[in-house]
């Protein structure tokens, strides 16, 4: 009979065991976000490193991998990695193995490669079993005194072998090679900063430990303190002093890292652009293909062709489509339309004292990394005082050795016991009884005793240090102080400036007007701009002269048309009192019936167009409302930046937004649907950025027809059905001049059935 499938029985026939759901899950949950949080996503503040990261140190340590021993095949070091400490995939362990060896991934690589490792346009690297690796110099900064319990070691997943919990860390990996990861509910971004930096900014937390981030932050490059980030691949932050300081003060934040750039001279006249570095963590080939897709969509006018000349350092050439384009101008466009400028994230959420996730300061990440570092000395001292003690115990027992050496010879001899004899004849402990025992006889010579008399004193000398260290927190800081310096002194720019000098630079942006950029980004073409009836929004090539050949869906017809260039902004005002602006080269071409206007931008459904027109900052509006309300508007408050556009005149149903005309002479017409006419000066209507305006006309029903305004000398002129102009002068206009608000009389004859000025 074959072996059951079927669960225990539980005693009730069903052998089935209840469980909450909900309880199952949120534990679960749980257990799954706790392990990410703690074991894969963020740093631990004393190391700066994620436990992939600290395995592979430690693996490399074992295989005995030291910066001037040989390279070992990357293979090699994962299968280690993974066989022994890291259950996971090959392939994420040989990624993290990688990002270590790159330098235009991280600040101070802590891994040597040789080999394909990838480069900056995004290739990949050779396979594990081509590439080599070993440690670097700063690998072993992190790992010094691990050997001489300087920091807890736990089992491994197995339990067969022991990994430390954290590294010595006498380098201060978390900032100056920074670290990212997602874990749940919770990320860090932290950016690669200059080693020298913060080891001087350290410096000065221990000589005052109430030094605020502010005095922590250079204000000048010659203080040498914390300036910023410093980025491997270079690039210009372009953040103010406050900003930078409040991201650092909070540990949340962001920083606009642009490309550095300059041009070249070509001869008569003639430059391009070079770009020299890009910012962190861009792809170059992916950069370029960027900038070459907006060249074929006409999206940089300014441009005329882009160029990779990058040999080991970065060189893309911009080429401009003429020598009278301002190269300010044109970097600008480009750092609006590609990643020539990003923003790098800041969120110092790392784990505090390896246990707690918690968003710190800078000054909290420096000092905790100062207190791991006075921890790490303790243990060591402690290590090397319980070696000491060990050895002075035996050198002890070799010199009452020396002392009675032909009876100790004697005792070896002839007793039976000699061990317990030589305790028990000279008072000596077991350890020292056995070194004696093992003593070699070449060692019995009259040189040795003056070594070990030697050995003895030193060993004391330097246990009275020790305990003076262990007893003393000052002698403790003090020593930190001295590690914090050599650590310093290994990364000034003086001992390496290729690699230690700073290559992240600050600068404010240069300030160009909106529209210029505008134009910059965008091709001059003219277009005719088409709205219709129903709402529907087309740019057609070309200025069109005759309208009447336009088509439309069933049931619509034209609104409106007027001549525009891709370059300008569309303003649209709607009948709710909002106005829209809308950039004319996003408006759809003119080959279907274009775009309804709600779908370009947030538009109520109940609500329709009362007209469109160009942009002209310079102008004034007039805007008048069904119910015979108004008031002047100057058109550069109109603007809308965002797509739910700008409220700005103020109607309540059923009255809404039904007229308006741009602002030109000294007096305002008005007609109602009643068709009574009103004069009246200018002056009387009130100039405002937004609200329900004052009345223009008074009407017992109905509402108003039409609105202008006009210069009173030159006379109120309108047109008839047939095109004809008629022309009223001020005298002529007498009967109906008076004030706002009032009703008017009946129009002229000769006026418009229309009851528009034309």
């Amino acid at each position: 009979m074959g072996k059951s499938t079927n669960p225990p029985d539980s005693g009730d026939g069903d052998g089935i065991e209840p469980i909450d759901l909900k309880k199952a899950l949120e534990e679960r949950y749980l257990a799954y976000a706790l392990s990410t949080i703690m074991h894969r996503a963020l740093p631990d503040v004393r190391d700066g490193l994620k436990p992939v990261h600290r395995r592979i140190m430690h693996a490399m340590r074992l295989l005995r991998l030291n910066p001037d021993q040989g390279f070992a095949k990357c293979a090699k070091i994962v299968g280690e990695v993974m066989g022994n400490f890291h259950p996971h995939g090959d392939q994420s362990i040989y990624d993290a193995l990688v990002r270590l060896a790159q330098d235009f991934a991280v600040r101070y690589p802590l891994v040597d490669g040789q080999g394909n490792f990838g480069n900056i346009d995004g290739d990949s690297p050779a396979a594990m079993r081509y590439t080599e690796a070993r440690m670097t110099g700063t690998a072993t900064e992190l790992l010094e005194g691990i050997t001489e319990d300087a920091v807890d070691f736990r089992p491994n997943y197995n339990g067969e072998d022991e990994e430390p919990v954290v590294l010595p860390g006498a380098f201060p990996n978390l900032l100056a090679n920074g670290s990212s990861g997602i874990a749940v509910g919770m990320a860090t971004s932290i950016p690669p900063h200059n080693a020298f930096e913060l080891c001087n900014a350290a410096l000065k937390l221990i000589d005052d430990p109430a030094t605020s981030v502010a005095d922590l932050m250079s204000q000048t490059p010659d203080d040498w303190l914390v300036q910023g980030p410093d980025f491997p691949t270079g690039g210009i932050v372009i953040d103010n002093r406050a900003s930078i300081l409040d991201a650092y003060e909070t540990g949340r934040g962001g920083f606009r890292l642009r490309a550095r750039w300059e041009t070249e001279d070509q001869g008569r006249g003639t430059w391009i652009i070079v770009v020299t570095e890009i910012p962190y963590q861009v792809q170059k080939s992916k950069l370029i293909e960027k900038i070459a897709d907006l060249l074929v969509n006409r999206r940089l006018p300014l441009l005329e062709d882009v160029r990779d000349e990058s040999t080991e350092e970065v060189r893309l050439v911009l080429v401009p489509k003429s020598r009278s384009v301002e190269p300010a101008l044109l970097m600008e466009s480009l750092f609006k339309l590609t990643e020539l400028e990003t923003r790098f994230p800041l969120n110092m959420n790392v784990l505090s004292r390896g246990k707690v996730p918690n968003v710190l300061s800078l000054k909290t990440v420096l000092q905790e990394w100062l207190e791991h570092r006075k921890e790490v000395l303790v243990r060591r001292s402690k290590h090397r005082l319980a070696e000491i003690e060990r050895r002075l115990e035996v050198l002890g027992g070799y010199l009452i050795a020396y002392l009675n050496i032909d009876e100790v010879i004697r005792i070896i001899r002839f007793e039976d016991e000699p061990k317990q004899e030589l305790m028990t004849r000279f008072g000596l402990t077991d350890v020292q009884a056995e070194a004696i025992l093992n003593l070699r006889l070449r060692a019995l010579h009259k040189l040795q005793e003056i070594e070990i008399r030697t050995e003895f004193d030193a060993l004391t000398k330097e246990k009275n240090q020790i305990e003076q260290l262990l007893a003393s927190n000052a002698r403790q800081w003090k020593a930190v102080r001295w590690q914090v310096e050599q650590t310093r002194d290994k990364y000034a720019p003086e001992k390496d400036r290729a690699q230690n000098a700073r290559r992240t630079t600050f600068a404010d942006a240069p300030e160009h007007a909106d529209h210029d950029i505008h134009h910059a980004m965008v091709e001059k073409e003219p277009v005719t701009i088409v709205v219709s009836e129903k709402g529907w929004l087309r740019a057609m090539r070309g200025h069109m002269a005759d309208f009447s050949t336009l088509t439309f869906k069933e049931g619509d017809k034209l609104k409106l048309a007027f001549h525009a260039q891709t370059t300008d902004k569309v303003i649209v005002f709607t009948t709710g009192g909002k106005f829209y602006t809308i950039g004319a080269d996003r408006l759809p071409g003119g080959r279907g019936h274009g775009e309804p206007i709600r779908i370009i931008v947030d538009m109520e459904n109940d609500q329709d167009i009362v007209t469109a027109f160009v942009h002209d900052p310079k102008r004034k509006l007039l805007v008048a409302s069904h119910e015979g309300y108004g008031f002047i508007v100057p058109e550069e408050e109109v603007v809308a930046n965002t797509r739910k556009g700008k409220q700005v005149m103020n109607v309540k149903s059923p009255d809404e937004a039904a007229r308006l005309t741009f602002v030109g002479g000294d007096h305002v017409a008005v007609v109602g649907e009643n068709r009574k006419l009103l004069v009246f000066p200018l002056e009387q209507v009130p100039e405002m950025a937004r609200g329900k305006g004052v009345r223009l006309q008074r009407y017992k029903d109905g509402g108003i027809a039409d609105v202008k305004t006009f210069v009173m000398e030159a006379g109120l002129t309108w047109l008839d059905s047939a095109d004809r102009t008629y022309t009223k002068t001020r005298a002529e206009l007498e009967e109906w001049m008076g004030d706002r608000a009032a009703a008017g009389r009946m129009a002229p004859k000769g006026f418009p059935r229309t009851g528009r000025f034309g």
